[in-house]
């Protein structure tokens, strides 16, 4: 088997699951339909293709910068007529970083990494209106698990988010994959893709495991050393007359 490594990071991002009508919410981390989706697209796929090779690969994702929630209004009118839609709320991730991955055949993955490095159509993190600030690449794992990858990725949290934890030299980050059979009690949630045909859209239950992975933290300040000092010392000759 091999790992595709991505990473997410942008001013925003928007990863809805159970998103409908006029309130738009986001996932705290990058839901697998957005990600099979953004994959989909950056091999030039057509929503009404088949996405069986796709849905199979094994899915994880580490939370290195959670970010913080925004609340957003949206207006827009209709294209005939002129007549305003109703006020939709969107709810999006400020300043989040993920590293997510993608297990699978050697050869879907090396096909999938020249894609996501030339893509056909340009990826953006959950929504058009939320473009990548960084390259999403972060290259090719052979002969590794999807677990031991996302465990052996450097911490990819903004320089200035690792000086705020600067007094910790190694940190702890949330990981959730697709769960197994032996993993226990996992979260279901509706993000495992079957179909993005826009007039059959479908996504069927999906079970997630959680667990925590513990990575150096590049920007650790060890604390300052204050040496031994006897302010009376000098005083020890002295005599009181």
């Amino acid at each position: 088997m091999s790992v595709l490594l991505m990473q997410f990071a942008g001013p925003l991002q928007s990863w809805g699951a159970s998103s409908r009508f006029a309130r738009r919410t986001t996932e705290p981390a990058p839901t697998k339909s957005a990600v099979i989706g953004l994959l989909a697209a950056a091999l030039g796929r057509a929503r009404t293709d088949d996405l069986a090779d796709l849905v199979a690969l094994r899915f994880g994702v580490r939370v290195d910068q959670p970010g913080t929630s925004l609340r957003d209004f949206h207006t827009a009118h209709r294209f005939a007529g002129g007549g305003a839609m109703p006020v939709s709320e969107r709810f999006y991730l400020a300043d989040a970083v993920f590293v997510a991955g993608v297990e699978g055949e050697r050869e879907l993955i090396e096909e999938l990494h020249r894609a996501v490095r030339a893509p056909v159509f340009l990826p953006y993190l959950g929504r058009r209106s939320c473009p990548p600030a960084r390259p999403v690449d972060l290259g090719v794992f052979h002969e590794l698990t999807l677990g031991n990858a996302l465990d052996r990725e450097p911490w990819r949290a903004a320089r200035w988010h690792q000086r705020r934890r600067g007094r910790e030299s190694s940190i702890r980050l949330e990981v959730r994959e697709d769960a197994v059979a032996d993993d226990g009690p996992v979260d279901t949630v509706r993000d495992q893709p079957v179909s993005f045909d826009p007039l059959h859209r479908w996504y069927a239950l999906r079970g997630v495991s959680q667990r925590w992975a513990t990575v150096p933290n590049p920007a650790h300040r060890a604390p300052a050393t204050v040496p031994d000092h006897d302010p009376v010392s000098v005083l020890g000759g002295a005599r009181c007359t």
